[in-house]
């Protein structure tokens, strides 16, 4: 299968000309927003930010707002895309929730983590959670994987579909009084 290449240009701009996208569904809470900050005056952009450009020929923000944000007074780098409104929106519901499907190598992670060397604060308590909570999920996985499987015998049961509470309560009394083990279950 080939794929088209959406990539028109790079172009560095001033954050500040930037257009937030008015969908964007991402919040930026006050850790990440310190730990964007360390990792720019850290490391700086290493990273594109994505726009598409507006008939007015101004720049819609679709990835990369919380860096815009943060450095409004920078000339930053952004990937100008060759998209429409609805694919604009497509990249803005799909791009991190797809970066988030990851999985881990826990020891290439553990490696890294002992190895890497911040002066940031910000950037440390980051790095930080990311270790503990990737050693947190491993353990889950692990005590899950070690559950033994349960068996459930076989049993056949009828579902009685009834039109109010006075109706089940009626239906069930009658199936109690044919000798029938019965329970009461409602579901929203």
């Amino acid at each position: 299968m080939q794929y088209r290449d959406r990539i028109k240009g790079l172009r560095r701009v001033p954050a500040a000309v930037l257009r937030a996208h008015p969908r964007n569904w991402r919040t930026h809470p006050p850790a990440q927003q310190a730990a964007m900050r360390g990792v720019l005056a850290e490391i700086g952009y290493a990273d594109a930010l994505l726009v598409r450009e507006l008939a007015d020929g101004t720049l819609q923000l679709i990835d990369g707002h919380l860096r815009a944000q943060t450095t409004p007074d920078a000339e930053v780098p952004v990937l100008v895309l060759d998209v429409n409104e609805q694919e604009a929106e497509q990249i803005l519901l799909t791009h991190d929730p797809l970066a988030a499907m990851a999985g881990v190598d826990s020891e290439q992670l553990d490696d890294l983590i002992s190895d890497a060397q911040f002066e940031e604060p910000e950037v440390e308590k980051m790095i930080a959670k990311v270790g503990t909570a990737t050693q947190t999920a491993a353990a889950a996985l692990a005590a899950a994987e070690e559950v033994p499987e349960k068996t459930i015998s076989e049993s056949y049961q009828v579902v009685v579909e009834c039109d109010d509470e006075q109706e089940q309560q009626a239906v069930y009394e009658a199936m109690c009084k044919e000798g029938r083990r019965c329970r009461v279950l409602t579901l929203a």
